[in-house]
Formats: structure tokens, C-alpha cells, sequence
């Protein structure tokens, strides 16, 4: 940094999907704000929506989400290169590969300010010697921190319970929980037509009395999908009209079991709509949204529903549980339970007034506690705060 030149920040990601849809619109609040900010992702077709969409200058860096030792290597010596060049003043990183892989460059290029975001903990699901490699690597990764943002008070609870965060100081709730808030102002239902919402009504074939059970995400196990399949095909015996609609794509890695899959596409009551960039006319379209996750840091669908005025049935996890309080502004139920799932889908389909007192609730609580700009604002405090510690301690 030369002059008056503002400090260079570098946001790191595994995979441009996070910087393009978990992150849209922060990076350039932060160039607006103070920084000139540079991005690192791997090679993907979202690469140039970022560009587009944060008006920075982007680096590709392939970065497996596996564990793979000699790319791992070959990603790390790449991003050393990079920070050493660009002398960055804030490296912050993002998903648990870019974290491990761009603090232990940040750290060996000389970075002083280095951030990571715990958004969710993969080995919180995953048994014997992958749970305990995975800890130790998030362990790692946060002792060469200077400071770990976790997006969920409960998911930053677990960390210290499960002794990962050795300097409590150095964990930090940013406001209410989420890693970049929500934009009301786009997840409205004003902003969806309703000749949108009878497009997808008359695609889907669907009654005039039907009810629509809405689940978007990826496609995969520890979303609950077999939970949902075993919920919802209870709930259809009762009320044979009603659609399940799945908006995510099936992903190859985390494939489901081919009895599932089948399961999906034989019935013809389960609509299954893959990757959609615009999500907000299935939630104007639905009726409830189901998400029985088994695990997340601060859920984004969720937030996004119930912007849509969208009612809600959660799983009772973290992130989830402090979004929605149970009865609320939605319901909460234990994880993989597929009969707790499909009774509070009865309960709700039998009490559509409900509907309407959570989504209200709802409505309020988003938008006093999840506003994307108050997040963005408390990021760039921060950012300024960390800097000035740097220069005096640097200056004593």
C-alpha cells in the first residue's frame, strides 16, 4: 500500500457459487466503503456473475472441496504467490478448504489482519478418522486466525464446547448471526408477478385446493430429503392432490441412494424443478416451505422465505432455531424425524391461519435483524477496527 491508496482486501472462497450467491453484494458495499477488494475462487460458471455482480478483480485458483494433498499443495504455493505479490492488508476466507489452504498462505506471505467465515461444519456429520481430520483442520485453521467470524450463536456454542476455539476472543458473532444478511428489498413478493406464480401453478398441473410443500437447496442426505420423501408421502395419503416441490440440483458427489431417486421420479406428485437462479416465484407460489437439514451454520433459504412472507417448517438446529422460534414465526422439529416432520405439516395444513400470524412474525424479525447492509456495515467496522489494532501495535 502506497500514499493514500485504500487497503487491499482478498476474499477467498473454494467455489465462485458461494462468492455469486452466499456473499452477493458484499464485496461491493466493501470497494464502495474504504477497500479495494480482490477475489480468489475456483475455475466455474459463476465466475463471470461475480465479476459482474461485485466489480472486482478475480483470480482463479482451482480448490477441491475433498482432500486431496498434491492439489492441496499445488493451491497453496499458488495462493502464497498471489498474496506475496499483492501484499494484501485483510486477507478473509470463506467454506473450510479456502480457509485452511488461504490462512496458511496468508500466514507464510506475512498477512497480518487474516479472517475466516464458519458458516457450517461438514464433519459435524461425518464419523472416525474423516470427523476427527476434518476438526483438527477447522482447529488449525483457526489458530492461524486473527479472528473467526461464526454465523450462528448456537454453531459459535458448539465450537467452544467441542474445544476448537482455544481464544474465545478470537470467535465473533457478527449481529444477529448470518454471514451476509438478506436484501428485502429483492426477496419480496412484490417483486414476483403473479402471472409468474399461474405459470408454475399450471406447469406443475396443480389443484385448485392442492397445497404446495416447498424444499430448495442442494439435493443431497443431510439435507433431509429421505426424511421429506418419508413426511410428505404420508401427508399425500391424506390429502392425494398436494405437490412436493424440490428446487435445487441433485449433486453427484453426495449422490442419494438409487431407491430414493427412483422413489422421486416415479411419483408424479413430487415435481423435482433443478438449480434455478430466481428462487423467489416458488416461494410466492408455495404454500410451506419444509427444510429438515440435519446441520447448517445460518440457513439462507429460510431467511429468504421468510422474506417471501413464505410460511416455515425447520429443523430444530443451529441457525435454523435462530431464525424461527417454535410457534412464532414458523415450527421447529428435531432432525430426522420423518413422523414429527409430517405431523407438523398436518398441523399446519389444518390451520392455515397460522400461515399468515408466522409469516408476519416472520416478516418483522427479518427485517429488524438480518438487513444485508446493517451486516455489511459491521463487517467494514470491523475490518477498520482489526487495521488500526495492526498499526498500533505495529507502531509501539
Amino acid at each position: 500500500m502506497k500514499g493514500n491508496q485504500n487497503p487491499l482486501l482478498i476474499r477467498v472462497s473454494t467455489v465462485p457459487l458461494s462468492l455469486h450467491k452466499l456473499l452477493k453484494g458484499q464485496m461491493r458495499y466493501m470497494q464502495e466503503n474504504g477497500f479495494m477488494v480482490h477475489l480468489v475462487t475456483s475455475p466455474g460458471p459463476e465466475i463471470e456473475a461475480v465479476i459482474e455482480s461485485e466489480g472486482c478483480g478475480l483470480t482463479r485458483i482451482s480448490m477441491t472441496r475433498n482432500i486431496t494433498p498434491v492439489q492441496d499443495l499445488f493451491s497453496l504455493i499458488r495462493l502464497w504467490f498471489l498474496f506475496f505479490k499483492m501484499k494484501p492488508a485483510i486477507i478473509h476466507t470463506h467454506t473450510p478448504k479456502a480457509g485452511l489452504l488461504g490462512m496458511l498462505a496468508a500466514t507464510l506471505a506475512g498477512v497480518s489482519v487474516k479472517l475466516h467465515t464458519i458458516g457450517g461444519l461438514p464433519w459435524m456429520e461425518s464419523k472416525g478418522i474423516k470427523r476427527m481430520v476434518l476438526k483438527q483442520v477447522e482447529r488449525l485453521t483457526i489458530s492461524l486466525s486473527t479472528r473467526v467470524h461464526v454465523n450462528s450463536q448456537h454453531l459459535l456454542n458448539f465450537i467452544c464446547s467441542e474445544g476448537l476455539g482455544t481464544t474465545p476472543s478470537k470467535l465473533k458473532l457478527i449481529g444477529h448471526g448470518s454471514s451476509n444478511g438478506i436484501d428485502t428489498g429483492y426477496y419480496s413478493r412484490a417483486r414476483v408477478s403473479l402471472e409468474q406464480v399461474d405459470e408454475l401453478r399450471w406447469v406443475s398441473k396443480l389443484q385448485n385446493n392442492s397445497f404446495v410443500w416447498l424444499f430448495v437447496g442442494r439435493i443431497v442426505g443431510d439435507k433431509g430429503i429421505l426424511e421429506l420423501l418419508e413426511a410428505f408421502l404420508h401427508v399425500h395419503a391424506q390429502h392425494p392432490d398436494d405437490q412436493l416441490w424440490l428446487v435445487g440440483p441433485f449433486e453427484e458427489k453426495d449422490r442419494l441412494k438409487p431407491s430414493l431417486l427412483n422413489a422421486i421420479e416415479q411419483n408424479k406428485n413430487i415435481i423435482t424443478w433443478g438449480y434455478r437462479d430466481d428462487v423467489r416465484p416458488f416461494f410466492a407460489a408455495a404454500d410451506v416451505l419444509v427444510f429438515p437439514s440435519y446441520r447448517e451454520g445460518f440457513p439462507n433459504v429460510p431467511m429468504q422465505a421468510a422474506a417471501m412472507e413464505c410460511p416455515m417448517i425447520l429443523s430444530n438446529i443451529n441457525g435454523c432455531n435462530e431464525l424461527v422460534e417454535n410457534n412464532v414465526n414458523g415450527i421447529l422439529v428435531p432432525a430426522k424425524n420423518p413422523d414429527a416432520l409430517a405431523d407438523a405439516m398436518i398441523f399446519l395444513r389444518r390451520n392455515p391461519e397460522l400461515c399468515k400470524y408466522f409469516t408476519g412474525n416472520s416478516l418483522d424479525i427479518i427485517r429488524q435483524k438480518f438487513s444485508n447492509q446493517a451486516i455489511w456495515r459491521l463487517l467494514a467496522d470491523e475490518y477498520k477496527e482489526l487495521l488500526a489494532t495492526h498499526k498500533k501495535l505495529k507502531n509501539a
